[in-house]
């Protein structure tokens, strides 16, 4: 790669975008951007020969990916060696009813990210990342917080993979029908979905004189929620 290219993930069979292959991107620019805009991922792994998927929040440094779990979990005590797994997010932006039932479909956008998962168990390591777990989403809160406990840390398994191989798919099409259907007479449309933020609820037992810090202000009532993770997650990490 010239200095000149952007950065981009080794496309092989594993991650090629094989149907629809124009709706592939695998530059770590558009890859990146989706994974940080979204806060719940589905890891996929194989664990004594069944399939399991594991729905959790993730976070991302560099080309390295992040997500947390129940230290109890069979399925992270597997992750010691660095076992093959596939972490996805898909954002939703709208469902599209077209001419035929075969044109209905949805537009989105969706990353695939392979490699292998291992355990986080230098202690550092995996204090540095408990703090990241919740920085990456509030920037600051970790330093406002009562500071965990040696056994909340030990009951919470970290678990890292480095990106090896990733793939971004996009549809951003609207409704598509075939030329000789928009002479029907059926009604098609396209319905956008938008995740937002609701009005924030303050816990009922907060003590009296107790106000929201100031560092949760991009979480506003009616804001996109990814574009409050985006911004999060560009600020968590300015300040490293």
């Amino acid at each position: 790669m010239s200095a000149t290219e952007a950065p981009t993930y080794v496309v092989d069979e594993r991650n090629r975008v094989k149907r629809r292959h124009d709706r592939g991107s695998y530059d770590h620019e558009t890859v990146h951007r989706l994974l940080d805009a979204a806060a719940l991922c589905h890891v996929s792994y194989v664990v004594d020969g069944l399939p399991y998927c594991t729905p959790t929040l993730f976070w991302r440094e560099e080309t390295r990916l992040y997500w947390h779990g129940s230290s109890a979990s069979r399925m992270l005590r597997n992750l010691s060696d660095g076992q093959p797994a596939c972490l996805t997010v898909t954002h939703l932006d709208s469902l599209v009813l077209a001419r035929c039932g075969f044109n209905h479909s949805a537009d989105y956008r969706s990353v695939m990210a392979f490699g292998r998962a291992r355990l986080v168990t230098e202690p550092e390591e995996k204090r540095r990342a408990l703090v990241m777990m919740v920085d990456r989403f509030f920037p600051g809160r970790t330093a406002q917080l009562r500071a965990s406990t040696d056994q909340e840390i030990k009951a919470t398994s970290v678990v890292t993979m480095e990106i090896e191989r990733a793939s971004a798919k996009i549809r951003a099409k609207g409704v598509a029908d075939d030329d000789e259907d928009y002479a029907l007479p059926i009604y098609a449309e396209r319905l956008p979905v938008h995740t937002v933020i609701g009005e924030p609820e303050a816990c009922p037992r907060l003590l009296l004189g107790v106000e929201r810090p100031a560092n949760l202000a991009g979480y506003l009532a009616e804001r996109p929620l990814e574009e409050a993770l985006a911004e999060a997650y560009a600020e968590a990490y300015a300040r490293g």
